[in-house]
C-alpha cells in the first residue's frame, strides 16, 4: 500500500508552496505533485481478475501504459474504473487498485507469521545481484539507490570509505563520485543479525521485509536501512566464484547449473530516479552541500555514477 498520493490531477512544482510540500514530506523541488488518492494498493498485473482496459485512458510515454490519464482498468461487471495498470518501458509493472473503488475483504486464512531477525538469513536468503545474461538486477539498482541517499544524509558531507568486496562494488563508486575526497573519512560497513558488531560510523542494516522495521545496531553507528533481500545477499552470499577448468568435470564438482550468476557486464549504476525520490524526502537535503548534490544529479540524471 502506497501512503503517498498517486495519479492525476497533478500540479507543477511552481504551484506548490514550501509549507505544503514539507507537510507532504518533500524538502527539495520535484517535477510536480500528484493529487490523486492516497493508499493505492499495488499488486502484480497477473494477479488481477475481472477487469478490462479502458481504451481512451491508455496513453503512455513509450511502448506501454504510464497511468497519466488516471484509472485505466474497469470492472467487467459494472464498468466502474477500479485500477491503474502501468507497464511502460523503464517503469515497474504494477496494477494500482484505487481505494475509492475497491474494498478489502477478510478471509479465513491465518495472518502470516512475522519472521524474526534471527530467521532472516534462513527465510529470505537474498536476491542475486545479476540477472541473465549478466545484467545488474533492477531490484539492486533501486535498493542501493535508496540506501545511497541515506548514507549521504548521515555522512555530513565527509568522504565515506567502504571495505573491499561486493559492498564496495555497489557503493564505493557512487560515494567517491558524490562526496569530496580527504581525511578523516567515515567508514561504512554491514551490520545486522548474524554479523559481528561493527566499529564503522555508518552501518548498513536490514529493513524487515514484512514490517519495514529497521534493525538497530549496537554502539554508536548511524543505521542506514537496506532492503532485506539485498542486505542478506551482501552479508552472507559473497563466496568467490569458482573458476572453470578445461577437460572433464569430476563427478564431485559443482554442476554448471549450480554456478553463481554471470559476472555483470559493466559497472554498477544505482537508479537515479530512486535516488532523487528518496533524497527529496529527507529533511537533510535542505543543507546546502546536500542540496547541491541533489540539483547536480537532477540536472544530469544519467551522468556517472548513475
Amino acid at each position: 500500500m502506497d501512503p503517498e498520493h498517486f495519479g492525476p490531477p497533478s500540479r507543477p512544482w511552481a504551484e506548490v508552496s514550501p509549507e505544503e510540500a514539507e507537510a507532504r514530506g518533500i524538502y527539495a523541488p520535484v517535477y510536480g505533485l500528484a493529487d490523486g488518492p492516497q493508499g493505492t494498493i499495488l499488486v502484480a498485473p497477473g494477479d488481477v481478475r475481472g477487469t478490462r482496459l479502458i481504451p481512451e485512458r491508455c496513453d503512455g510515454y513509450c511502448m506501454g501504459l504510464d497511468g497519466r490519464d488516471g484509472p485505466n482498468l474497469a470492472c467487467v461487471q459494472c464498468g466502474q474504473a477500479v485500477a491503474t495498470r502501468i507497464d511502460d518501458c523503464s517503469l515497474w509493472q504494477t496494477v494500482r487498485l484505487d481505494p475509492r473503488a475497491v474494498r478489502r475483504l477478510a478471509d479465513d486464512a491465518p495472518a502470516p507469521r512475522v519472521i524474526r531477525w534471527d530467521e532472516l538469513r534462513e527465510e529470505r536468503p537474498g536476491t542475486p545481484p545479476t540477472e541473465p545474461p549478466g545484467m545488474w538486477s533492477p531490484l539492486w539498482a533501486a535498493a542501493v539507490a535508496d540506501a545511497l541517499a541515506r548514507v549521504l544524509a548521515v555522512s555530513a558531507g565527509v568522504h565515506v570509505t567502504v571495505p573491499d568486496g561486493l559492498v564496495a562494488e555497489v557503493f564505493r563508486r557512487p560515494l567517491d563520485a558524490l562526496l569530496p575526497p580527504g581525511p578523516p573519512p567515515k567508514t561504512l560497513a554491514l551490520a545486522g543479525p548474524g554479523l559481528p558488531a561493527t566499529t564503522a560510523e555508518i552501518a548498513l542494516v536490514p529493513q524487515h521485509p514484512q514490517t519495514d522495521d529497521t534493525w538497530k545496531p549496537s554502539g554508536t553507528a548511524a543505521p542506514v536501512p537496506l532492503a532485506a533481500n539485498v542486505w542478506t545477499y551482501l552479508a552472507f552470499c559473497q563466496a568467490p566464484c569458482p573458476v572453470p577448468r578445461a577437460g572433464r568435470i569430476p563427478a564431485d564438482d559443482a554442476r554448471l547449473d549450480d554456478l553463481p550468476p554471470l559476472l555483470p557486464n559493466g559497472p554498477f549504476r544505482p537508479s537515479g530516479d530512486v535516488f532523487l525520490n528518496t533524497l527529496a524526502r529527507l529533511s537533510d537535503v535542505r543543507q546546502p552541500w546536500l542540496r547541491a548534490i541533489y540539483e547536480a544529479v537532477k540536472t544530469r540524471p544519467y551522468s556517472p555514477p548513475f
